[in-house]
């Protein structure tokens, strides 16, 4: 049977959340009329997440240099469907999400897109709030969280793929150059609302909201801050920094 669409994680030291969010996946996948594949990406993790992958089923390939934009590249020039849907290992996707974006992009009025993000666990305030911000933001000027992407292989190529010169935001800059793309091609660029996709709160729980507003200083004020990986701790730490376990 032929592939349709490629669904890409890349992982960085994922083995807590992997198994999850591939059952989730699986499930999905399993509900969908389109053929379809796994591609995990191993990002040079030194635990069992490519183990996992692989015991899960997923095709597993290797990408040795530790950056979120690289991975998802390395998984896109192994994916042999022609939709292309970037998960993040620690986010889950139900059936009714999955189909709508395969029917977005298998309609020819769509180029690609995100979802509208909820995370898991207690929220307080100050993160409760964010999420909805970021919720609206993405809404209003279309931009896609990293956690969930879907897009036409023939935008991703057009484009570039990710930026490879940032350690982090290349979703944001890949959503504008797709809806760049997709709108010569008379096509739009969709966030799903409805129904949501579920992440970890995990970074929320590590971090402090003095942190978190901290992150948001420094990259707004030093956008070029994202082009080095040791500033990037919020998007590469796979244990909470603050009791001197970072990854």
């Amino acid at each position: 049977m032929r592939i349709s669409y490629s669904v890409i994680i890349p992982a960085y030291n994922e083995q807590a959340y992997l198994h999850a969010t591939l059952h989730a996946l699986q499930h999905a996948m399993s509900r969908s009329d389109m053929a379809g594949e796994v591609i995990v990406v191993n990002n040079n993790s030194h635990d069992k997440t490519a183990d996992v992958a692989a015991e899960m089923g997923a095709t597993v390939v290797f990408e040795p240099i530790n950056q979120i934009s690289r991975a998802r590249n390395t998984g896109a020039r192994a994916a042999k469907g022609r939709y292309l849907i970037f998960l993040d290992a620690d986010t889950l996707i139900c059936p009714e999400l999955l189909n709508t974006a395969l029917g977005n992009l298998s309609s020819g009025s769509c180029c690609g897109g995100g979802g509208r993000v909820m995370f898991q666990g207690d929220l307080t305030g100050f993160a409760r709030y964010g999420a909805k911000f970021w919720n609206w933001i993405a809404s209003r000027f279309r931009l896609a969280a990293g956690c969930f992407i879907y897009c036409l292989k023939d935008g991703f190529d057009a484009v570039g793929g990710f930026s490879q010169s940032v350690y982090a935001s290349e979703e944001i800059w890949f959503s504008r150059q797709l809806q760049a793309w997709g709108k010569e091609q008379g096509m739009d660029f969709r966030i799903i609302t409805d129904p949501p996709l579920l992440t970890s709160d995990r970074k929320l729980q590590w971090f402090s909201p003095l942190q978190l507003i901290a992150f948001a200083i420094v990259f707004f004020a030093f956008p070029f801050a994202v082009r080095f990986r040791p500033l990037c701790v919020f998007w590469y730490a796979r244990s909470a920094p603050r009791r001197g376990t970072d990854n």
